[in-house]
């Protein structure tokens, strides 16, 4: 018994060795490449100077400003009049994840005081950067319980998601609005 389990402490020693021979190896082999880029025109040191390093028309803002086009939100993916709008509109539900680049919000389930037997929950999918009529889209999911106190799904009115969409799309407009009248 004692010769098998030396053999497998050796066998487990020579794999740990050729492994790190193998990563020794492969870090030696790539000493030969190059590893200061050459910029075109530029000198190292000034790369930014055109741009940034992401691009060579300038760099980015993490979130407002204008983009090169000069539509609102230029740091995110999406409208920012209507990522603002969308969240004040829905700012009475819970928000379970909200992605400003990739312009998803989606909200936990709600269940308004008055009607505790039913809950909601609102995926809103923002999918263009200027502020237009089709640049928002809304789902909406509905549960209710049943007799056993489960909640089972149950039909939602076609009216509401266009509901929703509306007022998110007013709501924008407005705080465009305002923003003109304070420039």
């Amino acid at each position: 018994m004692e010769s098998r389990s030396s053999g497998f402490v050796f066998t487990q020693s020579l794999a740990f060795f050729a492994c790190g021979m193998f990563l020794a190896f492969s870090l030696t082999a790539c000493s030969g490449f190059e590893s200061e880029k050459k910029y075109e025109g530029r000198e190292k040191d000034n790369i930014y100077k055109h741009g940034s390093i992401v691009s060579d028309e300038g760099g980015f803002t993490l979130l407002g400003g204008k983009d090169k086009k000069g539509a609102e939100g230029g740091g995110l993916g999406v409208n920012g009049f209507l990522w603002r709008a969308t969240l004040d509109t829905i700012a009475f539900m819970p928000i379970a994840t909200a992605d400003p680049f990739g312009g998803v919000i989606t909200t936990d389930w709600y269940s308004a005081p008055d009607v505790p037997n039913e809950r909601v929950k609102v995926n809103v999918f923002i999918i263009d950067r200027e502020l237009r009529a089709d640049g928002v889209r809304v789902s909406v999911f509905r549960q209710e319980k049943d007799k056993k106190g489960e909640w089972k799904d149950a039909p939602v009115s076609p009216t509401t998601a266009g509901s929703l969409e509306n007022a998110i799309l007013t709501r924008a407009r407005q705080m465009r609005l305002a923003q003109k009248e304070k420039q």
